[in-house]
């Protein structure tokens, strides 16, 4: 069934180009809007974070917690949570191959779109589940960052 994830979407965060869109209705993965007065108690959570430990597979067995936003929204969101989340980060040195242009604030270097975010996460605690990426426009062009990242 996977490991259970919550998503927590920033109320700005557009569908149309959220790339978790095509994943809505699977079982194991929850949506939820962080509107005006939204709290979570993010306690045991898995949160991504780019400035935190490396996920490894001795996280394995917590649920997953995956913030959904702009970059330059990220703080904002983080602040709704409550709690001991267990903050941990990916692996440098994976490409995006998701086309961000941001006119407002950089993006940074180790960033993932969501979708590619929560596959490697969920990959890196031992549920390699492709069907993530199954309508993912640029699957393809991520799958083969990753691979060059493992080769390097």
């Amino acid at each position: 069934m996977g490991i259970p994830t919550t998503v927590i979407r920033h109320a700005d965060e557009r569908l149309a180009k959220c790339s978790l869109t095509p994943l809505h209705g699977r079982p194991e993965i929850t949506f939820l809007k962080a509107s005006h007065n939204f709290r979570f108690d993010a306690t045991g959570f898995i949160v991504l974070a780019v400035d935190a430990p490396l996920l490894s597979t001795a996280d394995a067995g917590r649920p997953l917690l995956l913030l959904d936003s702009t970059w330059r929204l990220l703080p904002k969101l983080r602040q709704r949570l409550d709690g001991a989340p267990v903050f941990r980060s990916l692996p440098q040195g994976v490409r995006t191959a998701y086309p961000r242009v941001s006119k407002i604030a950089p993006d940074p270097a180790g960033g993932l779109a969501s979708v590619e975010a929560l596959y490697l996460a969920r990959k890196l605690l031992g549920d390699d589940d492709p069907t993530l990426l199954a309508d993912y426009r640029w699957r393809a062009a991520f799958l083969e960052n990753l691979s060059a990242a493992n080769r390097a």
